[in-house]
């Protein structure tokens, strides 16, 4: 397993709110579904993102964006038009007085809104994450990603379109998936491209010598890894692989490790009733006292004060 399916194993579709909104000019929703993550395309026309704080961002016919969350953000057709209709968790919509609107708008299920010459349609769908694995990913992307036409998979999107406009059996499970694709196919665009910035473990990926060793620690954390057995497995001098390591991800290799350790253990303290011996052995610590010791020089607080919540 590589770095981002790693992190990408944390944030998959379970029940993902997925909606297409058609809108006549002027229009403008104010998105404040509290999710961590969602995924927009203009299938018709163009739309502005418009964060609280940062510049706007227009996104034209078949572009793909992603917007992190949680905080409220605004879509319209202008960035000066002012909001009319909130969309809440659940894909609940009201005015901005609050008199709900949802049932008025909708003509079909996940669909609001008529087809009139010249409206935007806009599809989304949102994600609900949690845990320290999610946050690694969230904590490497801007506000708002926007992959243009040329570089988003037009196929996966456009499927998504076809399958918001049926009811067939099933149809949540096929949105699910498909909507891990296009979140997949877009991150992968918008690392390949030069202003993303991508993070060193995702650049490392591609290297002979570091991307093997990357997997190495992803699919088996637990292993007693030290630089020299690493190294030896990727085929390279212990000092090159540790200057190289390091170079192209930021930081030494066990560094890394320990790292990606703790994230593992904080998101099983929290989402399991594992025994931290337990969570200790599955992450690579030979008992609780061990892993006890690792968590709190980097995490600052104790396992079990962390599992409490504090």
């Amino acid at each position: 397993m590589d770095p981002l399916a790693a992190l990408l194993d944390g944030v998959r579709a379970r029940s993902a709110a997925f909606c297409r909104v058609i809108l006549e000019p002027p229009w403008s929703l104010r998105i404040a579904d509290r999710a961590a993550l969602a995924l927009a395309t203009t299938l018709h026309g163009a739309a502005w993102i418009v964060p609280d704080e940062g510049e706007p961002v227009l996104m034209r016919t078949g572009d793909v964006a992603v917007i992190k969350g949680p905080n409220p953000y605004t879509i319209s057709d202008d960035p000066a038009t002012t909001p009319k209709i909130i969309v809440h968790p659940g894909n609940r919509l009201t005015t901005v007085d609050g008199a709900d609107i949802t049932e008025d708008l909708r003509l079909r299920p996940r669909t609001t809104g008529d087809a009139p010459e010249g409206a935007a349609i806009v599809a989304s769908g949102t994600y609900q994450v949690s845990g320290d694995v999610s946050e690694r990913l969230l904590n490497a992307l801007p506000e708002i990603v926007l992959v243009p036409r040329p570089g988003a998979q037009a196929p996966i999107m456009e499927l998504l379109a076809q399958e918001v406009n049926g009811d067939g059996p099933g149809q949540q499970v096929v949105l699910d998936r498909l909507l891990d694709l296009a979140l997949i196919a877009t991150l992968r665009a918008w690392f390949a491209r030069p202003e993303a910035r991508a993070p060193g473990w995702y650049r490392a990926q591609s290297d002979p010598l570091i991307g093997p060793a990357l997997r190495l620690i992803h699919e088996n954390p637990a292993r007693q890894w030290t630089v020299a057995s690493l190294a030896e497995k990727v085929g390279a001098s212990r000092a090159a692989f540790a200057r190289r390591f390091a170079t192209l991800v930021g930081e030494p290799p066990m560094a890394y490790l320990t790292g990606w350790r703790m994230t593992l253990a904080a998101d099983l303290l929290r989402s399991s009733e594992t025994t931290i011996d337990s969570v200790a052995r599955h992450v690579g610590y030979a008992n609780a006292f061990a892993l006890s010791v690792a968590f709190k020089r980097v995490r600052g607080v104790s396992p079990s004060r962390h599992r409490a919540g504090g």
